[in-house]
């Protein structure tokens, strides 16, 4: 089964056009170096929570938007591989600095257990 990078941040919603252009760009990138395919969601429907939730967890200021993403890759060993090389490839730093605060950035690998 396929290895999936999950991220989820909170953008500043007047960057929204910006972001996006980042995330094609990056989308080339990571698909070089072996990504299957790179999702960029912009929250519609994201509600805080009570005890946590997706506004919570990126600590959510009023003026920005949450955003849900992925990268699927063949395997663990190749995302281990493409996200190294990818990480240095000139093409993402080219681009000038991310358009969110990555310190407020969540993510994580993860094996797919179940593809319905």
């Amino acid at each position: 089964m396929h290895y999936i990078d999950g991220f989820v941040v909170a953008v500043p919603t007047a960057k929204r056009d910006i972001y996006r252009a980042h995330a094609e760009a990056a989308a080339v990138v990571f698909k070089d170096h072996g990504a299957l395919g790179l999702v960029e969601c912009w929250g519609d429907d994201v509600p805080e929570g009570k005890l946590t939730s997706f506004p919570m967890a990126v600590k959510l200021e009023k003026d920005e938007t949450v955003v849900f993403s992925w990268i699927t890759w063949p395997s663990r060993k190749a995302r281990d591989e493409g996200m190294k090389a990818s990480m240095e490839d000139p093409r993402l730093r080219s681009q000038g600095p991310m358009p969110f605060d990555g310190k407020r950035m969540i993510f994580g690998g993860f094996e797919v257990i179940v593809d319905a």
